[in-house]
Order: C-alpha cells, then structure tokens, then sequence
C-alpha cells in the first residue's frame, strides 16, 4: 500500500520537477507551479461538474491554462527583465487567488462517466472485490524524463537553456536570442505544471480552494538534490528523477517510522542543505582540476607575455557536465586593443553547434 501511496504522490511532484528544472537550469526559478496546477484542477474540474464539460477538453483546459501562466512568467522574467522571485511570486499569488474563486471540486470518480482518465495513473484488473489496481503511471512518468533529457542534451533548446544559465550576456554575444528562449523555458514549465494539475486531480478525491502553496517546494527541492546547480549552468532530467525520488521517499516513508510532520520537514531540509553543499564542492573540484590541466596543456601566461601577447578572460561557465574557460590571446594594435578578443563569438558557437573545445 505504501509503494503505491508513494507513486500517487510522486506523479504529480515530478511532472513539476521536470517543468521546473529549465527556468532552474538558467539561474531562475518559478513559485507559482504549485498553486498554479492547484488552481488549473479546480477550474477545469468545475466546469466537468457544473457545465459537463467533457473530461478530455478539462484535461487539455489544463495544459492550455498552464502554457500561458507560463508565457506571462517568461515574458515577465525574459522580457520585461523582472526578477524571476518576484514574478513567480505575483503570479503564484495571483493563481492561489483564482482557485479560491472556485469551491472544493471533485473529479469524476473512477466508476463515474468520464473516470476513464485515473486509468492514464491506474490500470484495473478484474471486477469487484478481487479487482486489482496497478500503476503504469510511473512508466509515462520515465518516457517523459527521457524524453527531456535528451531535449536539455541533444537539442538546440537545451543548449541554449544551458547557455543562458550559464553566461547570459556571453550567450547574448554568441548570437543567441536570449528573450525567445528564456520565455520558452518558463512555457515548457507552464506545460509540464498544466500535466501536474491532471496527475493531481486523479490521485487527490477531492481538489480544495487556496491550497497548493508550498507544494512547489518539494519539487524544487527534489531539482536540486538531483544535481541542478544553485547558480544554474548545468543540470539533468534524469538527475531530477533521482532527485524527487528521495523527496517522495522522506515525505512518504518517514511518518512509516513514527516521525511527525515536523521533523519530517527539518530532515528534508536538512538533506537539501547537504545535496546544494555537495554541489558547491563538486564545482570547485571540478574547476581546480580543470585549471590544473589547463596549465600543463597550454603555455604559461610569462612565456607568452615575453613573445609580445596578453590574456584577456572571456568567457567562464558550465555547460552540462563540462566546465568551459575561453581564455582569448592576442597581441595589442597601435591602438592599445586585444585583437585576439574577436573570437570571442566564434569559440562559443562552435561549442554550442556540438564542437569539442580545445
């Protein structure tokens, strides 16, 4: 029974994480994921229960709603250049408002018309009392953290989702259209908060007015314990599978042990203070072997001023798993300026297209 709690659970709280590993990954974050998929349950529900709206047009009424909170966000945060904290701030507050507008809905239940969609979480195996219930959500669930994977990894977007997290204004020289993309990161959030809100309706009996504050909480925190950097730069989706795992596992399996809510709450804590301290160090020691190797390879900064050149540091970032130092030499014109600064730009595309850099 408890393996299953602990699925129901997870479903919804990883669909969140894996939205919001993008706007984390680029230095951002997005409050309003949690009372947002709280508030799209309950409007989508209300219209299934007082106007027969049919369940699969409240479902994609979901998804919409959440695309555009998530546009607002991206062009509040992208564009308009407002803090990521304050403007998921307002619109959390904005969203926890709106399903206060609504009274506590229930979904239809699974023997009701239109209860086919708890069969997307559960399957239902026999009829009556010897009938048995098994989730295959937990499949869609590793199909969709592949699938971004290989979209944070593989792709253009993901790339420059890295790009931005990880030099905004480097990536904005490297030609990137820095404002497109950092709306598209809080869309895709948008997105997979709108799937949460569909996960959250069919294992919740019952979607209650003004709560899902504090529940983004437990996905950003299943991001970070993940492997997600704090500064954002680099990341993975898979990393945020491992990550809400051991959030589910603390929040669900503590109280099996006789803890109260309380000391769940300090331990997960706890555990999040250690996994972002765990980080810090991994990047240090990552960036110290890096320099180390740097130094034997190349030739030192004495012999290379001798021969008439200067350094001048370009560029420093993360891109996923790799630390990249463009360090750019050149010799000054008559004028007194670096001409080896123009490849700048160069260096950093080629790195972004899928080059190796040496």
């Amino acid at each position: 029974v408890s393996q299953k709690c602990m699925l129901d659970f997870s479903y919804y709280d990883l669909l969140m994480a894996i939205g919001v590993t993008f706007p984390l990954i680029t230095g951002g974050v997005d409050l309003s994921i949690g009372t947002g998929m709280v508030c799209y349950a309950l409007i989508a529900g209300s219209l299934v229960r007082n106007n027969n709206l049919p369940v699969v047009l409240a479902m994609l009424l979901c998804i919409v709603l959440g695309i555009i909170v998530g546009a607002a966000n991206g062009v509040l945060i992208g564009i308009m250049n407002l803090p990521p904290f304050l403007a998921t701030l307002c619109t959390c507050m904005i969203t926890r408002g709106a399903g206060s507008l609504c009274s506590a809905t229930p979904w239809p239940g699974l023997t009701q018309e239109g209860g086919w969609f708890h069969s997307i979480f559960k399957i239902t195996v026999g009829t009556g009392r010897s009938a048995s219930r098994y989730p295959i959500g937990f499949l869609w669930m590793i199909i969709l953290v592949l699938v971004m994977e290989y979209v944070l990894n593989h792709t253009k977007f993901g790339r420059y989702t890295i790009a931005i997290g990880s030099n905004k204004e480097a990536a904005a020289l490297s030609g990137i259209n820095v404002k497109f993309y950092h709306v598209m990161v809080y869309v895709v959030c948008g997105l997979f908060t709108g799937l949460a809100a569909i996960a959250y309706a069919a294992v919740t009996p019952t979607v209650q007015p003004g709560t899902g504050a504090g529940l983004e909480m437990d996905a950003i925190g299943g991001v970070f314990v993940g492997g997600v950097a704090a500064t954002g730069g680099y990341g993975s989706v898979i990393g945020t599978l491992a990550g809400i795992f051991v959030i589910t596992l603390l929040k669900t399996g503590l109280p099996y042990i006789g803890l109260q809510a309380t000391w769940q709450q300090i331990i997960t804590g706890a555990v999040l203070i250690t996994a972002v301290l765990i980080d810090i160090m991994k990047e240090k020691k990552a960036a110290a072997k890096y320099f180390s190797k740097l130094n034997k390879k190349n030739a030192s900064y004495d012999r290379c001023k001798t021969a008439g050149y200067e350094t001048t540091e370009g560029f420093q970032g993360m891109f996923g798993d790799s630390i990249v130092i463009c360090v750019f030499w050149g010799r000054r014109n008559e004028r007194g300026s670096l001409r080896g600064i123009i490849y700048k730009k160069t260096i950093l595309n080629v790195y972004l297209k899928g080059g190796n850099f040496k």
